[in-house]
């Protein structure tokens, strides 16, 4: 588990006096002006911002610092993070993203189907993308209580019960 936990990317400028277009991570959009300022990876550059309004696909955001369409510009894509003890405690049936990648999966049987790579939300539900060993390709799972009825942050390990044909055939 990592000390800065990413709650934020830049998609990009809005506008021409240096606003961003901001994608917040947080359950409440609008929530992450609580955990300001916010650093990028590095923890070198800490940004405070002020919301000026919500937008299509995220919130139209001033950070301090950046005051030009081109220095807008030139974020995009820049992840923005905040100290982990500055975020709350979560239930037992919840997880910080950060804290899922990278952890084994294994099928009910012990069987080690692939790693965490990533976790994808794209409306619906999380989306579970599992590397597989020795295969370029890559398994979506919906991170259900169905399809992934064990977490086990301890031993950095989650037990699936995938739909049949998720996985291709080790081979």
């Amino acid at each position: 588990m990592t000390d800065l936990i990413c709650v934020a990317v830049i998609a990009g400028a809005f506008g021409v006096q240096g606003e961003v277009r901001l994608k917040s991570f947080t359950s409440e959009p609008e929530a992450i002006a609580d955990y300001a300022p916010l650093s990028d990876e590095t923890g070198a550059i800490d940004y405070d911002l002020r919301i000026l309004r919500p937008i299509k696909n995220g919130l139209a955001v001033r950070l301090s610092g950046v005051t030009t369409k081109e220095q807008a510009d030139a974020l995009r894509g820049v992840k923005l993070f905040v100290p982990r003890l500055r975020l709350p405690q979560l239930p037992d049936d919840e997880y910080y993203y950060s804290d899922l990648v990278g952890m084994a999966v294994l099928d009910s049987g012990g069987t080690e189907l692939g790693m965490i790579k990533a976790v994808q939300n794209h409306g619906a539900t999380d989306l579970l993308e599992v590397q597989c060993p020795n295969h370029n390709a890559t398994v979506l799972l919906p991170f259900t209580r169905a399809v992934v009825p064990t977490v086990d942050l301890t031993a950095r390990r989650v037990i699936t019960d995938p739909p049949h044909g998720a996985f291709p055939d080790p081979k």
